[in-house]
């Protein structure tokens, strides 16, 4: 196995910490053999992770897959990765490697996450988990009973602009929260049709980032009401051409959280946004929350946030805060996580968080099904921060 010596590894890990309210890791005491890394999935999300995770002191990338072998051969030179394979079951049958990064279409997730832990495998998946909070739970049930660690984007929970929004609300300075708000759209990738077809949708892909901010900043939900709509009826996709577009690309979601609080998500492929699928410049709020004491904004999107609003009664001029989102980035999660499995810690990522928004997804589309209030049973440790 590849190891780097101690001195180099603090060296090079004073990049990590800079990071300390967001990761796990905070300082490395001692030599250890570097966590293997296998990636799944070469399209374009891993454009953004492989980087990443080469970067990481505490990573050795081993192997690579995508059922596209051109693909796969292409990524693999580019980043000079040793072990190429075009099936999962070769790649786990393969060079040996510790945790699984699924960068797969979504609907192949729950799939192929089962075959890694089967394996022995620890797994970082990109969002959604699975295709169903029945799927998703069965899989972390599987984890535990291996001794394995199971985790899913998205990561909004480590930047340092959540860490103060949470800490904000925790020291009570908000006074009692009422509602909260929190949107993110575009006008829908064309690359693939898999976020169209069944099992995609806008809630999985877009809604989930807001779902995780506002459970993770107000506590579990209790119960969600929701609709949702397809505006778009067909599309035109990269690898499928014309399609007829079957999972939702609108959606409205509103959740009951404790003490009365009532947060809404708004989220959908048909939302022209001036700064683009990327969010490149995007200085205004995404997630707004009212209390009796204070109310308070998160300036950029969630997943790239430029900094924190608040106003008082204290002091009724909204202040800017947190401007420096630090090292953090969207794409670090398998890094992390990684990380956490190298120093034996745990991350802020906890899966049970990605359960429980899982769960509100398919609550959504249930109450837009039946025109109903539905109540949900997850929940996950809270507060985060």
């Amino acid at each position: 196995m590849k190891k780097v010596s101690r001195q180099d590894f603090i060296f090079q890990s004073g990049i990590l910490a800079a990071a300390a309210l967001l990761s796990p890791i905070h300082s490395y005491t001692k030599e250890m053999d570097q966590i293997k890394v296998g990636v799944i999935g070469c399209g374009k999300v891993s454009q953004a992770y492989l980087p990443h995770l080469l970067k990481s002191p505490a990573v050795e990338l081993v192997s690579v897959c995508d059922i596209v072998p051109e693909r796969v051969y292409e990524t693999a030179e580019k980043h000079t990765i040793p072990h190429q394979y075009d099936n999962i079951e070769a790649m786990l049958e393969g060079a040996p490697f510790d945790i699984l990064v699924n960068l797969t279409d979504m609907q192949e997730h729950g799939r192929l996450n089962r075959q890694a832990l089967e394996k022995g495998r620890h797994v970082w998946s990109e969002k959604p988990l699975a295709n169903s909070y029945r799927e998703g739970r069965s899989l972390l049930d599987l984890a535990r009973a291996k001794g394995l660690k199971l985790w899913s984007a998205p990561v909004v929970v480590n930047s340092p602009q959540f860490a103060f929004m949470s800490r904000t609300i925790q020291d009570g300075k908000l006074g009692k929260i009422a509602a909260a708000h929190g949107h993110y759209g575009h006008r829908g990738p064309s690359w693939s049709a898999f976020f169209y077809e069944k099992g995609g949708g806008s809630l999985p892909d877009l809604g989930v980032y807001n779902l995780s901010t506002l459970t993770g900043l107000l506590g579990p939900a209790k119960s969600v009401i929701a609709m949702t709509s397809i505006v778009t009826e067909q599309r035109t996709t990269g690898n499928k051409g014309e399609i007829e577009v079957e999972a939702e690309d609108n959606a409205m979601v509103l959740m009951e959280h404790a003490n009365g609080t009532l947060s809404h998500v708004q989220s959908g492929f048909n939302y022209f946004d001036p700064y683009g699928h990327e969010g490149t410049g995007q200085n205004r709020p995404t997630i707004s929350i009212w209390g009796t004491k204070a109310n308070m904004s998160l300036i950029g999107y969630d997943w790239a946030p430029f900094g924190v609003e608040l106003a008082t009664l204290d002091n009724r001029e909204t202040v800017r805060y947190e401007t420096d989102a630090g090292s953090y980035l969207w794409e670090e999660g398998a890094s992390v996580v990684s990380e956490s499995l190298y120093s034996n810690s745990e991350p802020i990522i906890n899966c049970e968080h990605a359960l429980h928004v899982l769960e509100i997804i398919e609550a959504a589309r249930e109450s837009q099904e039946t025109g109903r209030r539905i109540s949900l049973t997850s929940t996950f440790p809270y507060p985060l921060v």
